[in-house]
């Protein structure tokens, strides 16, 4: 008796959520108002729009440096210690102080570029995030002055399978590319960067 119970309770709770259902749908069809959404393709608008290009190559560039820089350290630490080692191999320690002294400062050499390298890596991280703010600063701003003849009620982006299906029909991403580097102007200190 309670298994025909619950079947009736469920089927009428699926009936009652059909209806619904239905019912908005219908109200959805029969509002002249419908909703407009298009939806750019992230990966596209990163290779296409000039700023993104301009910005990932003066990143690379200081990421190399920084490596560069790490690098040019750590073989100096790397020669300085191997140096202490054949002296101390050699006996040319003539005191055990000697010997701690040239210890603690191959230790404050080691801290001291352990030091540079967070420091590089945080000077690195702040710069991506400040360009990833100033990047969706200009795309929004964009965005609101082309969307006042567009009139899109939402624009959404598309970055890997966040949406598993879309039409093309809805995709702005070309025009959106062209209008942001049609925009976009690079800073003078960016070009003469970039054609170092």
């Amino acid at each position: 008796m309670k298994k025909v119970l619950l079947a009736m309770g469920a089927a009428v709770a699926l009936a009652a959520c059909s209806g619904q259902q239905a019912e908005t749908t219908t109200a959805a069809t029969n509002d002249s108002t419908a909703l407009r959404i298009a939806y750019i393709e992230v990966d596209t608008l990163m290779s296409q729009y000039q700023f993104c290009k301009d910005y990932n190559l003066l990143l690379n560039q200081k990421g190399e440096n920084a490596q560069k820089v790490l690098a040019d350290k750590q073989r100096a630490l790397q020669a300085h210690a191997n140096s202490l080692q054949k002296k101390y191999e050699s006996n040319g320690f003539t005191t055990r102080d000697e010997l701690e002294r040239a210890q603690n400062q191959l230790a404050r050499e080691q801290q001291d570029l352990a030091e540079l390298e967070q420091r590089l890596m945080n000077e690195l991280a702040s710069e991506q995030a400040n360009l990833t703010a100033e990047m969706r600063d200009s795309i929004q701003a964009f965005l609101r002055t082309y969307n006042k003849t567009k009139k899109y009620d939402y624009i959404l982006s598309r970055s890997g399978d966040n949406i598993l299906m879309a039409n093309p029909r809805y995709d702005i991403t070309d025009e959106v590319v062209r209008g942001l580097n049609k925009r976009y102007k690079a800073k003078p200190e960016v070009k003469e960067k970039i054609s170092e």
